[in-house]
This record gives structure tokens, C-alpha cells and sequence, in this order.
């Protein structure tokens, strides 16, 4: 026989709950930066401008990459154009400024390495290159002040979900 239900039964958020919230909130306020997050050291780049970049760079060749599956594998192209124009998008957030919105699909001036000739270990190793980028993203946004750890943690976040889309047909 089961037990009747107390009648002290709670609605509303428990009060874990609200510490996790409070504690994320807090967290999120922490990483707000000011003047002194530059870490500027005279004549040498801050920090902030290394990870930017180098997130700047890593979009960029990732973006190549793309490029690249799509001249190899021109059935891709309607596929792959939505997440290589967003990554594309995500190069020019950090700064970089030769990363065009829309290409043709044609061969890519420098292909970063062959592309395989089934769609399907294309896709797969796209998705590696996705996987890898987030993951490393995820690791350097710690070392970062306010606003560009924001923006790196939203675009590792899209980088994660570009690598469950490539690999979401497998399925």
C-alpha cells in the first residue's frame, strides 16, 4: 500500500535549485571585465588580443576547411553552406576580415589537407575539426576576461552543436 503524499507537498523551485542559480549567477557577474582586463604589457599584444586572434585564425581554417569538403564533394555544398557561412560569421566576430559570408563552391586556395573521397568520412572528419575547436575553446575562455570569454563560449557552444548537425545523418 503506498504512502499518501505529505501535505506539506512544495511547489515552486527547491532550495538547491536556487543555490545552483545564485552560484551561476554569481559565476557569470565574476567574469564581467573592466579597463584592467586588457592586459596590455607595453609593447607586446594582450592576451585578449592573442586569443583573439588565434580564434580569429582557427574559424578562418576551419571555414577553409569547409571550402574545401564542398569542392570535393559539390552534393555537400546545401548541406555544409548554413554552418561554413556561420562559422564564416563567427571568424569576422574575432576580427577577421578576408572570411567572405557566401563563397562559390570551387577550390579553395589553400586546402589545409586532402579531403577524403567519401562524403560520409568528410563529414566525419569535419566534425573531428568542429569537435576539436570547441573543446579548445572551451579550455582557453577560462583564462579570459568578460566579454571575449562570452563570446568564445558561445561560439565553442556552436562549434559543439555544428559537430552533433554534421554527424546527426549517422543516426
Amino acid at each position: 500500500m503506498p504512502f499518501p503524499l505529505s501535505p506539506r507537498t512544495r511547489s515552486g523551485p527547491r532550495r538547491r535549485t536556487l543555490l545552483a542559480s545564485a552560484a551561476g549567477v554569481a559565476f557569470l557577474t565574476g567574469c564581467s571585465g573592466g579597463p584592467e582586463d586588457s592586459g596590455a604589457t607595453g609593447g607586446s599584444p594582450s592576451v585578449t588580443d592573442r586569443a583573439r586572434a588565434r580564434a580569429a585564425r582557427d574559424s578562418g581554417g576551419l571555414v577553409d576547411e569547409y571550402d574545401a569538403v564542398m569542392a570535393v564533394h559539390p552534393a555537400l555544398a546545401e548541406r555544409l553552406r548554413p554552418l561554413r557561412d556561420e562559422t564564416a560569421r563567427h571568424a569576422e566576430a574575432f576580427g577577421d576580415t578576408t572570411a567572405k559570408a557566401s563563397p562559390t563552391v570551387s577550390a579553395p586556395s589553400s586546402a589545409p589537407s586532402p579531403v577524403p573521397s567519401s562524403e560520409k568520412a568528410a563529414l566525419a572528419r569535419l566534425a573531428g575539426a568542429e569537435r576539436a575547436l570547441a573543446d579548445r575553446r572551451a579550455e582557453a575562455l577560462l583564462d579570459l576576461p568578460g566579454e571575449l570569454a562570452r563570446l568564445l563560449a558561445s561560439v565553442a557552444a556552436a562549434g559543439a552543436a555544428h559537430a552533433y548537425l554534421l554527424t546527426e545523418g549517422e543516426r
